[in-house]
């Protein structure tokens, strides 16, 4: 049985981003969503599972920093490739986010997540990932989720999945988050099929 590493390096190693079941040729679901360019003064992104998405591209000119985390050393190396140098300030992590995350990293100021914590399955991974988000994102900072709802498919990737409902959000944030906003959206897929999704943007309350 191969290792979570192993699974996600072998399809970033075997298919190009258009094979992708989430690729996407522009993030603008995500982005307006965010209605970021109206947002507070961002100063660290942190990207949970950046894989190579190409709301990266477009996430360049927001923040002074960005942290793109992914647990496949191969999607870091192709993102590292396609971005190139760049006047942001770039920090590569390869981490599992449902291990706690090394200390001495900037707290950032919005945590955007398409399509991670979902591959999510065991309590104490999820429980470690909310941990990992409280933790390191700032009093005042903003989360976006974007995940599989409900009646969304059960696998992907060839993995099961954590599907979520906007009751299961709020509860795993608890009282320190107030909800800004939320969404049902179905994205169609490079394969033409259909995978509803749910979106929230929290904040995290100052003080």
């Amino acid at each position: 049985m191969s290792t979570k590493q192993e699974h996600w390096n072998k399809i970033f190693n075997t298919k190009s981003d258009q094979e992708l079941g989430w690729y996407e040729q522009e993030a603008n679901q995500t982005l307006s969503f965010l209605s970021i360019d109206n947002l507070p003064s961002i100063e660290t992104i942190f990207i949970p599972g950046a894989g190579t998405s190409t709301l990266i591209d477009a996430l360049l000119k927001y923040a002074h920093n960005l942290i793109l985390n992914d647990i496949s050393n191969s999607a870091i190396e192709k993102l590292k490739k396609r971005i190139g140098n760049q006047k942001t300030n770039l920090i590569w992590l390869h981490h599992d986010i449902s291990k706690e995350l090394p200390q001495g990293l900037p707290n950032c100021d919005l945590w955007i997540d398409r399509a991670v914590l979902h591959f999510l399955l065991n309590e104490s991974e999820i429980d470690m990932y909310f941990m990992n988000l409280k933790r390191n994102l700032k009093p005042g900072g903003h989360v976006l989720l974007a995940e599989f709802s409900r009646n969304g498919a059960e696998k992907c990737a060839g993995l099961e999945l954590h599907r979520y409902s906007l009751d299961e959000f709020n509860q795993r944030l608890g009282r320190e988050f107030n909800l800004i906003k939320h969404e049902e959206y179905t994205f169609i897929n490079p394969f033409g099929d259909s995978r509803p999704y749910i979106y929230a943007l929290y904040q995290k309350i100052a003080g």
